[in-house]
């Protein structure tokens, strides 16, 4: 049966303020950058030719407008944007460090992303996507959890694949017990998952990736495609009895990180849609995480994230000559 949509994600979308040197007078100059983790997926999935929605919350003010084109400039479905007329779009304030690593200030309290409510969901829509995709920003407060539960009910229902990247920012939850509570729902009710080291470590407790891994596939039988990502590193795959490494692109140039593992997300789920989520071998596998890598590693060559995602040929350039 044929879909709408590849892929339709929920959540925060929200104007990234990224270091962009000094003014004359010494002060520091921030860059307003659109992003928000479910909008980059989709920025970099649009870059490799899926059909792709966004399901959220802005406010009416500068910013949402702003969001708003950035998104439609790169080509995602904003038919299902909606716009709060009191509550203003989230921000936040991105400190990177020499590293390329960032400490992230958040102002949303609330923020417009917050208010999205279940009645506000495009039901047809959900139900004509190949897959579905969310994090767990969009599971802090009540109203917005449900709303977002809801719609990964209704997608799952009408045979979408669910993608989760739980994409923990502590600053944002009031317990991190909640916190952890949210995100094994996520864990519980996906096919693809993406989780960074630390966020493993938080729920499992372990240092070791097999044993984190092992742990969450005992738990979660659900998941088919468990991805483990390890900054510059790499990233590890878990499929079946088969496990996979792949080292990170370590070419220079990084500025920042923000968007990597969004990108490397939306380039998994893109793999998946193409050669189907039963039988993937170790050479399958193996050429998943590299794309994924190379895609990621173009990302931090550049700010912020929707407008700096590569094309498909900058990728194969990449793993071409490396």
């Amino acid at each position: 049966m044929n879909k709408s949509f590849d892929v339709i994600a929920l959540g925060e979308l929200l104007v990234d303020f990224t270091e962009n040197g000094l003014s004359g007078q010494g002060n520091p100059l921030l860059e307003a950058n659109p992003g928000g983790a479910p909008c980059n997926v989709l920025a970099m999935l649009q870059k490799l030719g899926k059909k792709t929605a966004f399901v959220g919350k802005v406010g009416r003010d500068m910013f949402g407008r702003q969001l708003r084109s950035a998104a439609e400039s790169a080509g995602i479905c904003m038919d299902y944007l909606r716009v709060d007329n009191e509550v203003h779009t989230t921000l936040a304030f991105v400190k990177t460090f020499p590293n390329g690593d960032r400490d992230f200030s958040f102002y949303r309290d609330p923020g417009a992303d917050m208010m999205l409510r279940a009645d506000e969901l495009p039901l047809h829509a959900l139900e004509n996507t190949r897959l579905f995709h969310f994090g767990t920003l969009s599971m802090t407060h009540p109203d917005v959890r449900f709303a977002t539960r809801k719609a990964v009910t209704v997608a799952k229902n009408a045979g979408a694949l669910i993608s989760f990247d739980p994409n923990l920012r502590p600053p944002l939850w009031f317990d991190l017990e909640e916190a952890r509570e949210q995100i094994a729902w996520g864990l519980s009710r996906c096919d693809i998952l993406k989780i960074a080291d630390n966020e493993l470590e938080f729920m499992t407790g372990e240092k070791s990736f097999d044993r984190g891994a092992a742990g969450l596939r005992q738990n979660y039988p659900n998941i088919k495609v468990l991805n483990v990502t390890a900054g510059a590193e790499g990233s590890y795959s878990y499929y079946g009895n088969t496990r996979v490494f792949v080292p990170g692109f370590r070419l220079g140039g990084t500025i920042e990180t923000t968007g990597a593992g969004d990108t490397f997300c939306a380039c998994v789920i893109n793999y998946v849609l193409e050669h189907g989520i039963e039988k993937l071998n170790e050479r399958q596998l193996t050429e998943m995480l590299r794309f994924a890598n190379a895609a990621a590693y173009l990302v931090t060559t550049k700010k912020g994230a929707i407008r700096s995602m590569p094309e498909r040929e900058q990728v194969e350039t990449i793993l071409a000559n490396n």
